[in-house]
């Protein structure tokens, strides 16, 4: 009896169908949320659900591979501003590239504190962020351009703050997030002569696995 072995694709279809998955899953993510089935994207990518689950596990690994292109884009901007001369406009740059990040896609802040972020990937890569961050705020530190005690951590915090202030205006004013960006650098470069009634924080605050309920 004979039957009909079902082709294995080959090396560079994997690789196309692979780079149509991230494709598609990075813009149904930022367009509509993390929610989304994986049925859905592969329907977008145009393949069957046996082909996502070939490249991807699970949603959250699809999700750390998104939110490891997302970060990778961040860094690599931060670490080329480190280049500018102007330290002051080199740190408004990398949050000004951080919160169009944000407001392009959903996903990256309704990712933080589940179970992708534990993907080591990941983790290393808001190491660097983290870095890059601290790196761009020292400079401008030195030079006087931004109070003594605001961190590369507090700089990474405030982009996903400002996109939240902003979240609610966005569908009807797109730009909207601009103002509160500049509300929150004039914060940060105004010397008023007090000290933060608070320590900076020396992590971003992740949350554990268990925190997320909605696998």
């Amino acid at each position: 009896m004979t039957g009909t072995t079902p082709a294995v694709p080959s090396r560079s279809d994997a690789v196309r169908n692979r780079r149509l998955l991230l494709d598609a899953a990075a813009k149904t993510f930022a367009e509509r949320g993390v929610e989304v089935s994986i049925g859905e994207i592969a329907q977008r990518a145009g393949v069957g659900k046996g082909t996502v689950f070939r490249h991807f596990s699970s949603k959250e690994e699809l999700l750390a591979a998104i939110m490891l292109g997302m970060l990778d884009e961040l860094v690599g901007t931060g670490t080329a501003l480190l280049a500018e001369g102007d330290p002051g406009r080199a740190l408004h740059a990398f949050m000004t590239a951080g919160v169009e990040i944000f407001v392009r896609d959903r996903a990256f802040c309704e990712v933080i504190g589940r179970p992708s972020l534990q993907n080591p990937q990941v983790r290393d890569a808001i190491d660097r962020l983290c870095d890059v961050a601290e790196a761009l705020t020292a400079r401008a530190r030195e030079q006087g351009v931004v109070r003594p005690d605001v961190t590369g951590t507090d700089v990474a915090l405030l982009l996903g703050g400002i996109q939240r202030t902003a979240e609610s205006l966005l569908s009807a004013e797109p730009q909207a997030w601009r103002r509160y960006l500049e509300l929150a650098f004039d914060g940060i470069t105004t010397h008023t002569g007090r000290t933060l009634p608070h320590p900076p924080p020396r992590h971003l605050p992740l949350a554990a696995p268990a925190a997320d309920h909605g696998r």
